[in-house]
């Protein structure tokens, strides 16, 4: 091996870069697949630039590297993908996803309120709502101090309470929503 290491990984890199990326690009569903494919293969050439071959015999030790990151990947697609189907199964079985509508099917008064109002707000209100979360614990999911959570979710639920009234809702709850506190 040489004393530079970089110089030598520059070599390879710019003689096998193109070959590499076509051989990948043939058994990827996607480009993004096939770049990081491709980044992870050099990634190892670069860790093991100690073991990699002299001229041609380095190309065909990355296609080597390369068929052994592509098989990783596809793997790792397939486990993927049998959790997202497993995960579909379990939350159709649920009630609440059952009977729950679509955003585009709630066709009530309040749902289409709260779907207006801006996003850091639909969020703020829907974590302390569906999620039970407290002050200290929305300090720590939004990264901001105790204080500013309860500032937040006052403003959050004022502007929730008024759009309320303004939509002519008369919900039992807008007092306590404009008026509550954690």
């Amino acid at each position: 091996m040489g004393a530079d290491p970089h110089g030598r990984f520059v070599e390879v890199y710019e003689r096998a870069y193109e070959p590499i990326l076509g051989y990948v690009l043939r058994r990827c569903r996607d480009p993004e697949d096939a770049a990081d494919v491709v980044a992870e293969t050099f990634t190892v050439a670069w860790r093991r630039i100690d073991e990699l071959p002299e001229g041609d015999e380095a190309r065909l030790w990355l296609y080597g590297v390369a068929r052994r990151v592509l098989a990783n990947h596809r793997r790792g697609e397939l486990r993927r993908e049998q959790r997202t189907e497993a995960l579909r199964e379990h939350l159709a079985s649920l009630p609440a996803v059952t009977h729950t509508r679509s955003p585009e099917e709630d066709f009530s008064a309040v749902g289409r309120v709260f779907r207006a109002l801006p996003d850091g707000d639909r969020e703020l209100l829907s974590l302390v709502a569906w999620e039970r979360l407290d002050t200290r614990q929305l300090a720590t999911a939004l990264g901001v101090s105790r204080n500013a959570v309860r500032i937040r979710l006052y403003r959050a639920r004022r502007r929730f309470a008024r759009a309320l009234a303004t939509a002519g809702v008369d919900h039992p709850h807008a007092a306590i929503l404009e008026g509550s506190s954690l």
